[in-house]
Protein backbone atom coordinates (compact mmCIF):
# COMPACT_ATOMS: atom_id res chain seq x y z
CA UNK A 1 0.00 0.00 0.00
CA UNK A 2 1.39 3.16 -1.04
CA UNK A 3 0.85 6.63 0.66
CA UNK A 4 -2.25 6.42 3.48
CA UNK A 5 -3.75 10.04 3.69
CA UNK A 6 -5.19 11.13 7.08
CA UNK A 7 -8.37 11.34 4.79
CA UNK A 8 -7.90 7.41 3.99
CA UNK A 9 -7.26 6.54 7.69
CA UNK A 10 -9.20 3.25 8.65
CA UNK A 11 -12.61 4.64 9.94
CA UNK A 12 -12.11 1.74 12.87
CA UNK A 13 -9.26 4.22 14.29
CA UNK A 14 -10.82 7.48 13.56
CA UNK A 15 -10.68 8.15 16.32
CA UNK A 16 -7.24 8.76 16.70
CA UNK A 17 -5.48 12.06 15.84
CA UNK A 18 -5.42 12.74 12.49
CA UNK A 19 -1.80 13.53 12.85
CA UNK A 20 -1.25 9.87 13.96
CA UNK A 21 -1.22 9.15 9.88
CA UNK A 22 0.94 11.82 8.59
CA UNK A 23 4.37 11.45 8.54
CA UNK A 24 5.79 15.12 9.25
CA UNK A 25 6.94 17.25 11.40
CA UNK A 26 8.98 14.05 13.32
CA UNK A 27 9.74 15.79 16.76
CA UNK A 28 5.98 16.67 17.02
CA UNK A 29 4.97 13.32 15.67
CA UNK A 30 6.96 11.55 18.60
CA UNK A 31 5.15 14.12 20.92
CA UNK A 32 1.54 12.80 20.11
CA UNK A 33 2.50 9.43 19.58
CA UNK A 34 3.68 8.54 23.12
CA UNK A 35 0.28 10.24 24.60
CA UNK A 36 -1.33 8.14 22.31
CA UNK A 37 0.71 5.05 23.25
CA UNK A 38 1.22 5.76 26.97
CA UNK A 39 -1.77 7.65 28.34
CA UNK A 40 -4.34 4.67 27.62
CA UNK A 41 -1.62 1.81 28.84
CA UNK A 42 -1.41 3.53 31.97
CA UNK A 43 -5.67 3.37 32.14
CA UNK A 44 -5.24 -0.29 31.10
CA UNK A 45 -2.74 -1.16 33.73
CA UNK A 46 -4.88 -0.08 36.26
CA UNK A 47 -7.56 -1.82 35.24
CA UNK A 48 -5.69 -4.68 34.86
CA UNK A 49 -3.90 -4.35 38.20
CA UNK A 50 -7.41 -4.33 39.65
CA UNK A 51 -8.83 -6.79 38.11
CA UNK A 52 -5.80 -9.00 38.64
CA UNK A 53 -3.14 -7.80 41.31
CA UNK A 54 0.33 -8.70 41.56
CA UNK A 55 -0.26 -9.82 37.76
CA UNK A 56 2.56 -8.21 36.39
CA UNK A 57 5.70 -9.56 34.40
CA UNK A 58 8.84 -10.06 36.70
CA UNK A 59 12.15 -8.98 36.34
CA UNK A 60 15.28 -11.05 37.05
CA UNK A 61 17.64 -8.52 39.68
CA UNK A 62 20.19 -7.14 37.71
CA UNK A 63 22.13 -4.27 38.04
CA UNK A 64 19.75 -0.92 37.73
CA UNK A 65 21.88 0.04 35.10
CA UNK A 66 21.27 -2.79 33.08
CA UNK A 67 17.78 -3.23 33.64
CA UNK A 68 17.27 0.48 32.41
CA UNK A 69 19.54 -0.23 29.23
CA UNK A 70 17.48 -3.47 28.65
CA UNK A 71 14.07 -1.95 29.16
CA UNK A 72 14.30 1.28 27.27
CA UNK A 73 17.08 0.68 24.53
CA UNK A 74 17.11 -2.98 24.02
CA UNK A 75 13.79 -4.22 24.18
CA UNK A 76 12.30 -1.32 22.27
CA UNK A 77 15.31 -1.93 19.33
CA UNK A 78 14.71 -5.58 19.32
CA UNK A 79 11.16 -5.50 19.55
CA UNK A 80 10.75 -3.09 16.59
CA UNK A 81 13.06 -4.54 14.50
CA UNK A 82 10.99 -7.65 14.82
CA UNK A 83 7.66 -5.65 14.82
CA UNK A 84 8.44 -3.92 11.83
CA UNK A 85 9.65 -7.20 9.83
CA UNK A 86 6.42 -8.74 10.09
CA UNK A 87 4.61 -5.68 9.65
CA UNK A 88 5.97 -5.39 6.31
CA UNK A 89 5.01 -8.60 5.50
CA UNK A 90 1.22 -8.27 7.03
CA UNK A 91 0.53 -5.19 5.17
CA UNK A 92 1.89 -6.50 2.42
CA UNK A 93 -0.89 -9.49 2.21
CA UNK A 94 -3.85 -7.90 4.01
CA UNK A 95 -3.29 -4.18 4.00
CA UNK A 96 -3.14 -1.28 7.05
CA UNK A 97 -5.60 -2.13 9.40
CA UNK A 98 -5.75 -5.51 9.59
CA UNK A 99 -1.81 -5.31 10.01
CA UNK A 100 -1.94 -3.09 12.79
CA UNK A 101 -4.26 -5.10 14.40
CA UNK A 102 -2.68 -8.40 14.17
CA UNK A 103 0.52 -7.01 15.22
CA UNK A 104 -1.08 -5.18 18.29
CA UNK A 105 -2.67 -8.66 19.00
CA UNK A 106 0.66 -10.89 18.14
CA UNK A 107 2.61 -8.00 20.68
CA UNK A 108 -0.71 -8.64 23.49
CA UNK A 109 -0.39 -12.77 22.67
CA UNK A 110 3.65 -12.43 23.25
CA UNK A 111 3.45 -10.68 26.03
CA UNK A 112 0.58 -12.78 27.85
CA UNK A 113 2.82 -15.68 27.78
CA UNK A 114 5.12 -14.07 30.66
CA UNK A 115 2.28 -12.40 32.64
CA UNK A 116 -1.39 -13.12 30.96
CA UNK A 117 -2.42 -9.75 32.48
CA UNK A 118 0.33 -8.10 30.68
CA UNK A 119 -0.90 -8.47 27.34
CA UNK A 120 -4.40 -6.86 28.08
CA UNK A 121 -1.60 -3.78 28.43
CA UNK A 122 0.78 -4.31 26.07
CA UNK A 123 -1.77 -4.73 22.99
CA UNK A 124 -2.65 -0.77 22.91
CA UNK A 125 1.34 0.54 22.73
CA UNK A 126 2.12 -1.87 19.85
CA UNK A 127 -1.12 -0.77 18.35
CA UNK A 128 0.54 2.62 18.17
CA UNK A 129 3.83 1.58 17.36
CA UNK A 130 2.45 -0.19 14.53
CA UNK A 131 0.51 2.65 13.04
CA UNK A 132 3.76 4.64 13.60
CA UNK A 133 5.92 2.30 11.56
CA UNK A 134 3.79 1.79 8.66
CA UNK A 135 2.57 6.02 8.55
CA UNK A 136 6.94 6.30 8.45
CA UNK A 137 7.44 3.55 6.05
CA UNK A 138 6.12 5.67 3.89
CA UNK A 139 8.66 8.52 4.02
CA UNK A 140 11.43 5.83 4.82
CA UNK A 141 12.99 2.40 6.27
CA UNK A 142 14.88 4.17 8.46
CA UNK A 143 12.23 6.45 9.93
CA UNK A 144 10.36 3.46 10.08
CA UNK A 145 12.16 1.42 12.39
CA UNK A 146 13.38 4.93 14.03
CA UNK A 147 10.41 6.43 15.55
CA UNK A 148 8.92 3.13 16.77
CA UNK A 149 12.04 2.82 18.53
CA UNK A 150 12.02 6.48 19.89
CA UNK A 151 8.62 5.78 21.21
CA UNK A 152 8.91 2.71 23.08
CA UNK A 153 12.08 3.72 24.86
CA UNK A 154 10.01 6.71 25.69
CA UNK A 155 7.07 4.49 26.64
CA UNK A 156 8.87 2.17 28.75
CA UNK A 157 11.11 4.72 30.65
CA UNK A 158 8.59 6.10 33.29
CA UNK A 159 8.05 2.29 34.33
CA UNK A 160 11.90 1.18 34.11
CA UNK A 161 13.31 4.74 35.97
CA UNK A 162 10.20 3.66 38.86
CA UNK A 163 11.57 0.18 38.86
CA UNK A 164 15.33 1.16 39.31
CA UNK A 165 14.43 3.22 41.84
CA UNK A 166 12.98 0.25 44.06
CA UNK A 167 9.34 1.56 43.35
CA UNK A 168 7.41 -1.50 42.18
CA UNK A 169 3.97 -0.67 39.74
Amino acid sequence: MDNLPAERRPQALSFLPRALFEPHRPVRYVAIAWACAFVPSLLLSALASHLVPDSGPSFPEVDPTLLLFLLVVFAPVLETLIMGTVLLVLERFFGFLPAVLLSSAGWGIAHSLEAPAWGLVIWWPFLIFSIVFLTWRKRSLGAAFALPMLIHGLQNLGPALLMVSGLNL
